[in-house]
């Protein structure tokens, strides 16, 4: 449900505002500025998250490019060890 609110802003930026936009638009962009600024809920990011596991063309595209993934690289290459010195230096 739309909420009516009271701002405060520099007289230039209004004036732009009236010049850029439609004469109904500055509510609807002001809003989309200020959604596009806050971070997500977490609930609305945790829905979406599951909403895309569910999603066949991902497990399928994540599928195709297991292969590549590790194509080309030795199954139990060491990991490099951090020197004395602070460099880092194949075993």
């Amino acid at each position: 449900m739309p909420v009516r609110l009271n701002i405060t802003m520099d007289e230039d930026i209004y004036r732009r505002l009236k010049r850029e936009l439609p004469s109904k638009g500055i509510s609807s962009f002001i809003e989309a500025a200020v959604r596009r600024r806050l971070h997500p809920d977490p609930r609305t990011l945790d829905a979406a998250y599951q909403a895309a596991r569910k999603e066949n063309w991902r497990a399928e595209l994540s599928s195709d490019w297991s292969v590549t993934e590790t194509e080309g690289w030795p199954s139990s290459a060491p990991l490099p060890r951090p020197s004395p010195g602070g460099r880092t230096r194949r075993r």
